[in-house]
């Protein structure tokens, strides 16, 4: 029995796992943003948005997931970056709450633009059928899904270490998250540091967005900021800034879920999951008001 108990927890923890890499990877693109130019960017959920817009056209079209995927990823990127150059630029030197209400403009533009100009209701395309496949592995049913995102979030976890501290890009960044007026004084460029971080977040966003679009398949104008709820309390309570928190957050909150829905709440009582990790996630801001890895705060640009 307790063998059995063990067993049935560790394959809990690794479904939570799962779920939590993908808000790992969502909040690692706000942490980045928010480093650099100190901004919570309630539009990065719009990057999903868009993508699944796209997804949506070619899965119609007759393009298999080996298109798709890519092809969201760099739509990602390169609407980041527009929101960037189009929005975010002309209010650089303005206050914290200007570039604020520009996120949440941006919000309620992609929005009203799709459900204006595309339908209000949901458009569904075809789902990879691979994500629900199980492997037996002892005593453990693993979903094929969880493994992949598992893997692919590890794997962008060592790359993005990788470039953050052995390239001159990831230099400069650091650099700028840590002091940007002292950066730009030892001669890093504001202007390329934050669009290389709009590229960077929108890359990680994308590649979070396959793995959302992968199972939800389907596009809707309001998705965006449904989907980054998760993603910004894991930003928020690993330590706004701190992308070890970042991801911490994004596991934690995952695990959570998994956790509460499966273990701890009775089948009766598993409508209340939000519930119950709203209140472990107050619970934290109480205890550590700052998040649970403290940054030191910069000026901003």
């Amino acid at each position: 029995m307790d063998l059995f108990f063990q067993a049935d927890l560790a394959q809990q923890l690794i479904d939570g796992l799962g779920r939590g890499s993908s808000y790992a990877l969502l909040a690692l693109g706000l942490a980045i943003i928010f480093g650099v130019m100190h901004l919570l960017n309630f539009a990065h959920g719009e990057l999903i948005t868009v993508s699944a817009y796209v997804a949506y056209y070619l899965s119609v079209s007759g393009f298999s997931w080996w298109v798709i995927a890519p092809a969201i990823i760099l739509t990602s990127v390169l609407f980041s970056m527009i929101t960037e150059f189009v929005a975010f630029r002309r209010v650089r030197e303005s206050s914290d709450f200007t570039m604020l209400l520009t996120s949440f403009g941006l919000v309620i533009l992609v929005r009203a633009a799709f459900s204006h100009w595309v339908e209000v209701k949901p458009r569904n395309f075809d789902k990879a059928s691979w994500v629900f496949n199980t492997v037996k592995w002892g005593a453990f049913n693993l979903e094929v899904y969880d493994l992949v995102v598992i893997v692919v979030t590890l794997i962008t976890l060592l790359a993005l270490t990788y470039l953050l501290q052995r390239t001159l890009f990831g230099i400069a960044l650091r650099a700028a998250s840590e002091d940007f007026n002292a950066a730009r004084l030892m001669g890093v460029k504001s202007d390329r540091v934050i669009r290389n971080a709009f590229m960077l977040s929108g890359l990680l966003a994308g590649i979070g967005a396959v793995f959302v679009l992968l199972r939800r398949g389907q596009a809707d104008p309001g998705m965006g900021i449904e989907i980054l709820l998760m993603p910004l309390l894991a930003t928020v309570i690993g330590g706004l800034g701190s992308l070890r928190g970042a991801v911490l957050g994004g596991f934690l909150l995952g695990i959570l879920e998994v956790l509460f829905r499966s273990r701890i709440l009775p089948d009766e009582y598993s409508h209340l999951t939000d519930m119950m990790v709203f209140a472990v996630i107050a619970l934290v801001f109480i205890i550590r008001p700052q998040g649970l890895i403290t940054v030191r705060r910069a000026e901003r640009v």
